[in-house]
């Protein structure tokens, strides 16, 4: 079963149900309505997709286009504004942040005139204060000291710069050219400016990418001392996103080698005392997802592993994602589609979920196991008010696993043995009712 796990991909689970189930029933008056029912008393968390980059990097997944003119980012910028007055009346009453999220694309396409513009209206919309964390994804290859400083005084608490890989050959065959002087000069930029949290994302499974060249970048990228390090597995989907398709198969490592490059990546990461998150996480002794983690307050949604433990999250931009007490929501990707509902004053949500019981139970303990390795139902069914009997299908499966020794099973209590936690996905889709068979993995025969 663990050579299956090697060959195959499961869901991320960064939801469930997972966005590939979203469907087109739900759209902007069911968002309308369950944004007016939101708990008064509760805080919530922002997320802005900025859909613009100015190059395309031929291994992204992203909703994305690319742009090197400065009028449609501004528009985008003015859009969102108003798309997030919108979310604020249908609210009624200016929620307090918690995490204010900036992704993409790429955030810093924006200018330091779009940065104050955007962060000022949000501040309208949204009670953001001191306590608020605002992350912003960071591609260093178009900072500059005028957007630092505009960063900075929008608020920046946290900083996650891509890296992907150094390898000069693997940078040409993903089309993203950024040498370790550029990762470094960007984390100097950050910290002068007082902002110490600082991510670096790297990928594994992108093409002529080897251990040995991963374990080189590893060396480069400890050098900087960053708080968190993320590296996660590249998909290749030429079949959703054409511009794969510039990447030949036969470039990519295949299951095996990829293995060896996540377990080599693990090694080097702990070994210089970086404490493991969940799947794919690592973050320095006393960082606060060090904390959350050991505590069993670790939080998994669309940005990965998290402290955000609002528990709503609102999706400005196209493509963006909310998730709330009643189910999902997505905006349409499509960027003047979003323009054309939001400059109607409707929302432009084109699909989502609204979540059973059953889902809801089911939620909760996948979260768990992503992010502890373990999962008592009986606690988590009783904390969810529902019964545990809605997972009962999953017993079965669960039994197969403890026969090949991969978990252990008291109960109705599940715990993943250490050596086998690099299989929690495969371990967690055994509670996905959805979920039918494991997809391929592409990459060259080892």
């Amino acid at each position: 079963m663990a050579d299956t796990h090697l060959t195959a991909r499961y869901p991320r689970y960064t939801s469930f149900p997972t966005a590939s189930h979203f469907h087109g029933g739900i759209d902007g008056e069911a968002y309308a309505d369950w944004l007016y029912r939101l708990p008064a008393d509760r805080d919530v968390s922002l997320y802005i997709h900025v859909p613009y980059c100015d190059s395309l990097c031929w291994f992204c997944g992203c909703h994305m286009k690319v742009m090197n003119r400065p009028g449609p980012i501004s528009r985008f910028v003015t859009a969102a504004t108003t798309e997030a007055s919108l979310v604020a009346e249908a609210i009624g009453r200016h929620a307090r942040v918690s995490h204010l999220h900036f992704g993409g694309g790429s955030p810093t396409i924006l200018t330091p005139q779009d940065i104050a513009h955007l962060m000022g209206s949000l501040r309208k919309s949204f009670v953001i204060d001191d306590q608020t964390e605002i992350a912003v994804e960071i591609d260093p290859r178009d900072l500059d000291e005028a957007k630092l400083d505009a960063w900075a005084a929008a608020g920046m608490t946290r900083a996650s710069i891509g890296c992907q890989d150094l390898d000069p050959e693997v940078q040409r065959a993903i089309n993203r050219i950024q040498p370790l002087s550029l990762i470094t000069r960007a984390v100097e930029g950050l910290r002068r400016r007082g902002i110490t949290s600082i991510n670096i994302d790297l990928v594994h499974g992108l093409p002529y990418q080897t251990v040995e060249g991963l374990e080189r970048t590893l060396d480069g990228i400890l050098g900087l001392s960053p708080d968190r390090i993320a590296i996660f597995g590249y998909a290749h989907v030429p079949q959703l996103k054409p511009h794969q398709r510039l990447i030949p198969t036969e470039s990519l490592p295949g299951p095996a080698e990829r293995h060896a490059q996540a377990s080599a990546a693990f090694d080097r990461i702990v070994a210089a005392g970086y404490e493991a998150i969940g799947l794919d996480h690592f973050a320095k002794p006393g960082d606060a997802l060090a904390v959350a983690a050991a505590t069993g307050r670790l939080h998994r949604n669309f940005q990965g592993y998290t402290t955000d433990d609002a528990g709503i999250m609102i999706g400005l931009g196209p493509s963006a994602i909310g998730e709330l007490p009643q189910g999902y929501v997505q905006n349409t990707p499509d960027i003047n589609a979003w323009h054309k509902a939001i400059g109607q004053g409707v929302f432009a949500t084109a699909r989502g979920i609204a979540l059973s019981p059953s889902d809801r139970l089911r939620r909760a303990v996948i979260e768990r196991l992503m992010c502890d390795y373990r999962v008592d139902v009986d606690h988590v069914a009783e904390t969810v008010g529902l019964s545990a009997s809605l997972v009962n299908e999953a017993w079965p499966r669960l039994d197969a696993f403890a026969a090949d020794g991969l978990i252990e099973i008291v109960g109705h209590r599940v715990s993943i043995l250490p050596e086998a936690r690099a299989l929690v996905q495969m371990v967690a889709s055994a509670f996905d009712n959805r979920f039918t068979a494991p997809e391929p993995m592409a990459g060259r025969a080892a």
